[in-house]
């Protein structure tokens, strides 16, 4: 593909015409009436870390991986190799070896020198570990690590269990970026109680003077749903009485699983679906009374409108 380029100097060296040209493939420019080669290849102005590597291949990455708050040092540390071999690929000399090997010892302890270094490293290790049991995309977990760095700056963590102070970061996370998870699948995952994680969260809430949006209850909705195999007719008919009730303010200050299981509950009901309470009140988490009075409000409000 050739396509035409606007330079400081327009003109061809050559034969003077306004007529240059580039080639996105060989990245020269050259002049489309004499076909005068101005410059042979032009600079890539891709990421650096972008590459495609062949398999069997060698990497063509001309840097490293990109800097990530999930890594304690973020990705921007030195490290040697352990492999003994040069450049070329030779076998290292004893001498040279011992102090390769030295140089390696003084390099891991320089990374975790201080102590909030190595507290650091210990939380996004348990903050790893909890990805794949709470099933939280990358950017949750960005975030979640950033509010440990920033309550870690501010000193919240010193006297306080790191899987807790974790946990709870990880559950603002989720707050934040309305991402449906509750305090107890937090807890159930980090294996901690549940009164230590809301403890530490109201810590990070109040100090780091966190905003988080209102917990939305339809999206909960989903996720009962999908535990109990629901159908797409009862699970749109449920959202669509849970945003009659936003509209009419009934859901502010109630659990949002309360009020998803309630939904349903009604729209089970509506569509003739058999399904019991206390099926729907152990997928949401919650108890039947929760949804016994949940439902008297929801169902006097369908009453009012038809």
């Amino acid at each position: 593909m050739r396509l035409e380029i606007k330079m400081d100097n327009p003109t061809c060296a050559r034969c003077g015409k306004n007529s240059l040209l580039t080639d996105e493939v060989t990245g020269e420019n050259f002049c489309g009436k004499c076909g005068y080669v101005i410059t042979e290849k032009s600079q890539e102005s891709g990421p650096e870390w972008r590459s495609f590597q062949k398999d069997g291949g060698a990497d063509p990455a001309r840097t490293g991986a990109p800097s990530s708050l999930m890594i304690h040092d973020m990705g921007l540390s030195t490290v040697i190799n352990p492999l003994n071999k040069d450049a070329s690929g030779k076998p290292l000399s004893t001498s040279m070896k011992s102090t390769i090997e030295r140089l390696r010892t003084w390099d891991s302890r320089s990374q975790v020198h201080a102590p909030v270094d190595r507290n650091l490293r210990q939380a996004l290790s348990d903050l790893n570990k909890l990805k794949d049991k709470v099933s939280i995309p990358a950017n949750v977990l960005e975030k979640a690590a950033y509010i440990y760095r920033k309550a870690l700056e501010k000193k919240l963590v010193r006297g306080r269990s790191i899987s807790a102070m974790i946990a709870a970061s990880l559950y603002a996370a989720c707050r934040d970026t309305e991402t449906p998870r509750t305090l107890k699948d937090v807890a159930d995952a980090a294996n901690v109680k549940r009164k230590d994680i809301a403890r530490c969260y109201r810590l990070l809430h109040h100090e780091l003077e966190l905003k988080m949006p209102v917990v939305d209850s339809i999206q909960c909705i989903a996720r009962i749903s999908s535990k109990l195999e629901i159908s797409e007719k009862t699970k749109r008919y449920a959202v669509k009485v849970l945003k009659e009730a936003q509209e009419r303010k009934e859901s502010a200050g109630k659990d949002p699983m309360g009020l998803a299981a309630t939904a349903l509950y009604l729209s089970c009901v509506k569509n003739g679906v058999s399904i019991t309470q206390r099926d729907l009140a152990e997928a949401a988490g919650v108890t039947e009374v929760t949804i016994r009075n949940r439902y008297k409000g929801l169902k006097a409000e369908q009453s009012v409108k038809t």
